[in-house]
């Protein structure tokens, strides 16, 4: 267990090296999301890589609400760079071992907005899957670290933010490389395009599990997938390529990841000592 307590004759120089560099990530990031959703004239990422990227543009792609969520992600990791760089926080173990991960996350996250503007299709995957792993790490880090005194404001911006992040890169890493391969495959797989919907899904709900199980059962990354896979059920129904059998899977799926940590949540507000 890592101690978000500390004392200022601990801080090292490197600690704020450690500030900076946050800050640095969160500016890069948001100037990217900034670029990317066609500020300046420049083209919406929707818009991007010949409207692959659009929600019409695979069968695993979500309706356009699901993106939203992104408002909720930008404004924690804003909140977390302004909050890691005050000075009682320079000496935090908890901050030694969480902001250079989360930088790193920032950083990708920026960097996929750059490929989507000006590299390939296949560098976003590139990327995403990358940006998937740091996410990985950090959130890992987050719940080895994580200290029951840290505070409400440790818990959201650190655990909450973190595993929102990874929920939905989650799901997006799969939508974004769906959108790859309809841009690759022969127009031939499309006849078993629900089928291998409803396989792919599966494996997001092993993943989800997975996650939770590794995380002591931590809601945040499922809310995010759960959103995420609520929308993608949406845009099957209503939009286009249109298939019922990925939009009811999406909602199985939803379920499966969401209920047994927030059951576990439910327990652990109702009995605190379970954790």
């Amino acid at each position: 267990m890592y101690s978000t307590r500390h004392s200022p004759s601990n801080a090292r120089g490197s600690d704020l090296v450690r500030q900076i560099v946050v800050l640095s990530a969160v500016s890069f990031m948001l100037i990217a999301a900034v670029i990317g959703a066609g500020a300046f004239g420049n083209t919406a990422v929707q818009d991007q890589q010949g409207g692959a990227l659009d929600t019409s543009g695979s069968y695993l792609a979500p309706a356009g609400p699901a993106f939203s969520i992104w408002s909720v992600i930008y404004l924690g990791l804003i909140a977390y760079a302004i909050w890691q760089a005050l000075p009682r926080q320079r000496a935090s173990e908890r901050q030694r071992a969480m902001g250079w991960p989360i930088a790193v996350t920032m950083v990708l996250n920026g960097l996929w907005l750059v490929a989507a503007r000006f590299g390939t299709l296949f560098l976003t995957v590139v990327v995403i899957v990358l940006l998937l792993a740091a996410l990985g790490w950090a959130f890992r880090t987050a719940v080895v670290t994580r200290d029951p005194r840290g505070g409400v404001v440790d818990s959201v911006l650190i655990d909450g933010v973190t595993g929102l992040h990874l929920g939905w890169v989650t799901l997006a890493t799969v939508a974004n490389i769906s959108a790859w391969l309809t841009t690759v495959a022969p127009p031939s797989w499309e006849d078993a395009a629900s089928a291998i919907g409803v396989v792919v899904l599966v494996v997001v709900a092993i993943i989800g599990l997975a996650i939770a199980w590794r995380s002591g059962w931590r809601v945040a990354p499922a809310l995010a997938l759960a959103w995420g896979l609520s929308w993608l059920a949406v845009e099957r129904l209503t939009g286009t390529p249109l298939s019922t059998p990925i939009a009811i899977a999406a909602v199985i799926v939803a379920l499966i990841v969401l209920l047994p940590p927030a059951v576990v949540s439910g327990l652990r507000l109702i009995r605190p000592s379970i954790d």
